[in-house]
């Protein structure tokens, strides 16, 4: 027995009925955004922890210690790099920090199902792979946005320079 057409519009109407239910709440939980810069919280960094390992691979050191180290400054880095978007930039990858801290969006977009620190490695690749190539303009954007802060936040630290062959800018710029 096929869903009929009355059936899929009431189930639509549900699910957008539920989504706005939740986007509502998490408002009502979280307070409404501030205007103003960028601000780096405990879900977002929890978000970025997960997914930065995600982005780099091998370019993180394999150690304890130095993979910890590693991964706080690039977090940094991407604070950093964030902070230096105009404010609307800003606010927008806020809100995306935002749809990625709540859990049904999370659930949802990403495919994660536990919070950030849970989430697997593999898991965390496969909804990047899965955001990078989606056929939804808004995903591959998203992913882009990531992407780029996450490795061009890396990359502008000359420690890192080496490990793709660039010896650094030429001395008559300098």
């Amino acid at each position: 027995m096929g869903l009929q057409r009355r059936s899929f519009l009431k189930l639509g109407v549900l699910g957008a009925c539920a989504l706005a239910a939740g986007g509502a709440a998490y408002r009502a939980l979280r307070g409404p955004a501030a205007p103003g810069r960028f601000v780096l919280d405990g879900a977002a960094r929890a978000a970025l922890a997960a997914i930065v390992p995600a982005m780099l691979g091998e370019a993180l050191p394999h150690g304890g210690d130095a993979r910890s180290k590693a991964l706080d400054g690039a977090i940094a880095g991407v604070d950093t790099a964030i902070r230096g978007l105009p404010l609307a930039a800003q606010q927008e990858v806020q809100d995306l920090f935002g749809l990625l801290a709540l859990a049904p969006a999370r659930r949802f977009v990403a495919g994660v199902k536990d919070g950030w620190p849970e989430a697997d490695p593999a898991q965390v690749a496969a909804f990047l792979q899965a955001w990078r190539t989606h056929r939804l303009a808004t995903l591959q954007t998203a992913y882009l946005a990531l992407h780029d802060l996450i490795l061009g936040a890396w990359y502008a630290d000359a420690a890192h320079w080496a490990a793709i062959g660039y010896p650094g800018p030429l001395p008559e710029l300098s």
